[in-house]
């Protein structure tokens, strides 16, 4: 059943701040969170910001699992070339999609949908319509499908714990060439969290026509469906700390499986994991790496502490140069969108 309001106003309120208009960063209320001058807290949201270290704020659209419920990742053989960019960029299905090199397959796509029927007809559709080569002049996709039911962690940006301990032991980080001060972390950890992030009421009440006890009970409304997060920054790669690895892993777990999601629940590696079936798999997990050799200390502390517990591991590894494109809201604006289409026609 869908979540997404049948009021028009309600829909075109979500669509501003799902794209995060209206949402904005207080600077005064981080000065006296973090207790520093603002021109002092200005400086370091400015430089954060514009070196791509978070992006801006966005009221996250919670009910996208609810509305697109299957997730696929497709391992795919594409040409590389403007038009199939700019049907990544384009396509309200289209998530995310990375540069790979694994068999016959060069691109890694993660898609959002309602069904493997309406996966099915969007794939004829993107084939009949030249956006995609014919299946003749490309190698067949290998797909896996999962359920968005089977989210069982979701944080995003617990990342940032691994940042932590890392300017912890060395008194300092570097994050895109940019060396991270104490305070330039505290103002990075109150925006992933939404701290110090507001909504302008009076400039969506202005915006849409309505007061602006109207917006106020709206947005609370929204929110308390479970429609929409509180408003807050992410991660640009969203998945992953910038400078992160993604490791891509789907994982045989054998036995002591409820110990095992214990420690994945707290585990600050892991940002997104899922129960899964496929195969001999019966995990799906998005992990946060610096490096290969973080990697393997972390599979062996793993191994070490709960052996023979683990079968088959089937790992992708995606550098933040392979990224070809990551649209936190593309596809949770393209819903929102086709529903005030639908509302007006």
């Amino acid at each position: 059943m869908s979540l997404l309001p049948d009021n028009l106003l309600d829909l075109l309120l979500l669509e501003n701040i799902c794209s995060g208009e209206g949402i904005e960063i207080n600077i005064a209320l981080l000065s006296r969170l973090i207790k520093k001058h603002r021109k002092t807290v200005k400086e370091r949201v400015d430089m954060l910001i514009s070196n791509r270290i978070v992006d801006r704020p966005v009221a996250p659209f919670k009910a996208l699992f609810s509305e697109l419920p299957l997730l696929v990742i497709s391992y795919a053989d594409l040409p590389y070339d403007a038009r199939i960019i700019e049907w990544l960029k384009e396509d309200k299905n289209i998530f995310a999609a990375y540069r790979i090199r694994e068999g016959e397959s060069n691109m890694l796509i993660f898609e959002f949908h309602k069904s493997i029927w309406d996966y099915h007809v969007w794939r004829e559709n993107i084939v009949s319509s030249g956006k995609i080569p014919e299946r003749g002049k490309r190698a067949p996709s290998n797909n896996f499908y999962f359920s968005n039911e089977g989210i069982f962690k979701y944080e995003p940006s617990i990342g940032l714990n691994l940042i932590k301990e890392e300017f912890k032991r060395k008194g300092f980080v570097e994050i895109n060439g940019i060396e991270l001060d104490d305070v330039s972390l505290k103002i990075l950890e109150h925006l992933l969290k939404g701290e110090g992030i507001i909504v302008n009421e009076n400039y969506l009440a202005r915006k849409l026509n309505v007061s602006r006890r109207s917006v106020i009970k709206r947005i609370q409304r929204l929110q308390e469906k479970g429609i929409i997060l509180k408003p807050l920054c992410r991660f640009p790669n969203f998945f992953v700390p910038p400078n992160f690895l993604l490791f891509l892993s789907l994982v045989e777990v054998r036995a002591h499986k409820d110990k095992i999601l214990e420690d994945i629940l707290t585990d600050n590696h892991i940002s997104l994991a899922y129960h899964i079936s496929n195969g001999r798999y019966n995990l799906l997990l998005f992990q946060n790496h610096k490096d290969i050799e973080d990697y393997l200390t972390w599979e062996d502390m793993y191994d070490s502490k709960y052996p023979e517990s683990f079968g088959s591991i089937k790992i992708t590894l995606l550098s933040p140069k392979m990224t070809i494109l990551i649209d936190q809201q593309k596809v949770s604006l393209g819903i929102i969108c086709s529903k005030i289409k639908e509302i007006k026609g």
